[in-house]
């Protein structure tokens, strides 16, 4: 039974069957979880009000930083190769630290849910503050050396590659190109098929 909220598992007071090593490892040394006893099932109305009473208190002192934090638009200069692909990444570290000089707030690296970034562009990463203050920022990589709209510039062809011909279209122009003559194909003897 958790005692608190855990991320990807559940609210405080939920009842979730777990891992052995996980809960016995992770969730009840770190004071997350208890194992779902009788006098623990007891007490679950409880712990779901203290919950409560806790998550509404961090999501009315944290509104203020998430308000602040959904406006931030970060920028890395990266090298990057002539195909826009960049030498190594930007990683949830890079993010968090460029984040917390900006907002003037410790974010950890485990708060900011976005894969290493390996290509110049502009992605959105979601900082996790609380279980339901998710706020979206933007996220502008563009190559050392030059301006940042070129890498905005740069993202566009990507994604605005050929587009690809329907099922229908490729059916009807095999039809209308003459038949393939059979190919033959020679063995090693020199004889044919």
């Amino acid at each position: 039974m958790l005692v608190k909220d855990v991320y990807k598992l559940g609210r405080a007071g939920d009842i979730k069957k777990v891992a052995d090593g996980y809960g016995r490892n992770f969730l009840i040394p770190q004071g997350l979880a208890v194992l779902a006893t009788e006098g623990a099932l007891k007490q679950v109305q409880k712990i779901k009000a203290q919950a409560e009473v806790r998550r509404s208190s961090q999501n009315n002192e944290l509104k203020g930083l998430a308000d602040q934090i959904k406006d931030v638009v970060l920028t890395f200069a990266a090298k990057a190769g002539d195909t826009g692909k960049l030498y190594g990444s930007i990683t949830t570290q890079d993010v968090a630290s460029a984040l917390t000089e900006k907002v003037r707030f410790e974010v950890k690296r485990q708060q900011v849910d976005i894969q290493p970034i390996r290509n110049l562009g502009e992605f959105v990463a979601h900082i996790r503050l609380t279980m339901d203050l998710v706020p979206e920022i933007k996220i502008i990589v563009h190559r050392e050396g030059e301006s940042i709209e070129s890498a905005t510039e740069h993202a566009e062809p990507e994604a605005a590659e050929k587009p690809k011909k329907s099922k229908a279209k490729k059916k009807l122009l095999q039809k209308n190109q003459p038949p393939q003559p059979n190919k033959q194909y020679t063995n090693i003897t020199g004889a044919s098929r």
